[in-house]
């Protein structure tokens, strides 16, 4: 019975713990009202410590900031790996972006088609509306080959990212 307590006040100080680390919605939203105010430095900071603790809707407006150069200088490079951080968390918009990263080349050496309509199609899984038009203009400039190397690859991904879609 004593065990059961201690198991019991622990729990509740674990919940209370997470509900402090976790950004509430509340949160996240006034970020972004900073944004639309044009105040990105102030919305960066509120966000960073939210991205830090890996909450992928943050890193994925941080990625934002760096693509459009948003109150920091515009760098593909880094807005490419936040981007990458949220995507792999199922983040359907950074997938999308991460996909017209890979699309232009932009922070990468090279275009990768594959790799681009590999992260439209996890996101077009994932619920992004704009995904499916992302592939749609991507095929014509594919081989038969390439789309089948990336269906592939969005089958490995899909199992363990989205196993119930």
């Amino acid at each position: 019975m004593r065990k059961t307590a201690q198991y019991l006040a622990h729990g509740a100080i674990l919940a209370v713990l997470l509900a402090l680390a976790s950004p509430t919605a509340a949160e996240l939203e006034a970020a972004r009202d900073l944004m639309e105010q044009n105040r990105f430095e102030e919305a960066r900071e509120a966000l960073l410590p939210f991205a830090r603790s890996g909450n992928a809707e943050a890193e994925e407006l941080i990625g934002i900031m760096y693509a459009l150069g948003l109150g920091v200088e515009r760098d593909d490079e880094r807005a490419f790996e936040w981007y990458l951080r949220a995507s792999m968390k199922g983040h359907p918009g950074a997938q999308s972006g991460l996909g017209w990263y890979y699309e232009l080349g932009r922070g990468l050496p090279a275009p990768d088609l594959v790799r681009a309509y590999l992260w439209y199609g996890l996101s077009a899984i994932g619920g992004d509306p704009d995904a499916l038009d992302s592939i749609e203009q991507l095929t014509p400039r594919m081989t038969a080959e390439e789309r089948a190397r990336a269906e592939v690859l969005i089958d490995d991904y899909r199992v363990w990212m989205y196993p119930f879609r």
